[in-house]
């Protein structure tokens, strides 16, 4: 039992720190509280969680077949991911010129949250060397050959996905409450600077695309 509990507690942390380093999901997901409000961030960082216990799960349960057709199509997934981040970027540039999405936190609906909830999704399957980094790491502390049954294997994804939510749900309200003491012209630098942001990671993912070629 005390063995599960540490495997667990080690997979949370494993979690938080696959979600922790700063990238567009990150900058999305602070975007989205000081527009959206906090369930909206929310919604967003539980999409890159999920993903984040997709690709934990192939490489806990071994499922190296998949792992092997997601590492093939690396160049093309990358490149939808750069397109998407650059898209992303243009639409958040136009949105802050206009405006806040929605007049009141309080006012997103259902739709906006599935949309913020997938788009985040995608866009973290988008890079399946994802996968790599979760090998190295289990392998790094061995969790691999500790792994005796599929049970262990359901709780370190658990786990992962545990710490990667924990995360996101410390940077939405983290957001949210700058936003609350700093008002409007803290959500107007936020939109600006993560129009630009975004953007840049997309052109930086197509361009290390171009010079892998």
């Amino acid at each position: 039992m005390n063995e599960l509990i540490i495997l667990f507690a080690k997979s949370v942390g494993i979690g938080v720190a696959i979600a922790a380093p700063v990238g567009p999901v990150g900058v999305l997901c602070m975007r989205r509280a000081v527009s959206s409000g906090r369930l909206s961030a929310i919604t967003t960082g539980l999409g890159a969680a999920t993903a984040d216990a997709v690709y934990a799960s192939i490489t806990a349960f071994g499922l190296t077949a998949i792992a092997d057709l997601l590492l093939e199509f690396k160049t093309p997934a990358a490149a939808i991911g750069g397109i998407f981040l650059i898209f992303l970027g243009i639409r958040i540039a136009q949105s802050a010129m206009k405006g806040s999405e929605v007049s009141a936190a309080g006012s997103i609906s259902t739709k906006n949250l599935l949309t913020g909830y997938f788009s985040t999704f995608l866009l973290t399957m988008t890079n399946p060397a994802t996968i790599l980094s979760f090998a190295a790491i289990f392998a790094g502390i061995g969790f691999l050959q500790n792994l005796s049954d599929k049970y262990s294997a359901v709780l370190l994804v658990g786990g992962v996905f545990l710490g990667s939510t924990i995360w996101w749900i410390i940077l939405a309200n983290l957001a949210t409450e700058l936003k609350k003491r700093l008002g409007a012209r803290f959500e107007r630098y936020v939109n600006f600077l993560s129009a630009i942001i975004i953007g840049l990671f997309g052109v930086l993912a197509l361009g290390s695309l171009l010079l892998d070629n």
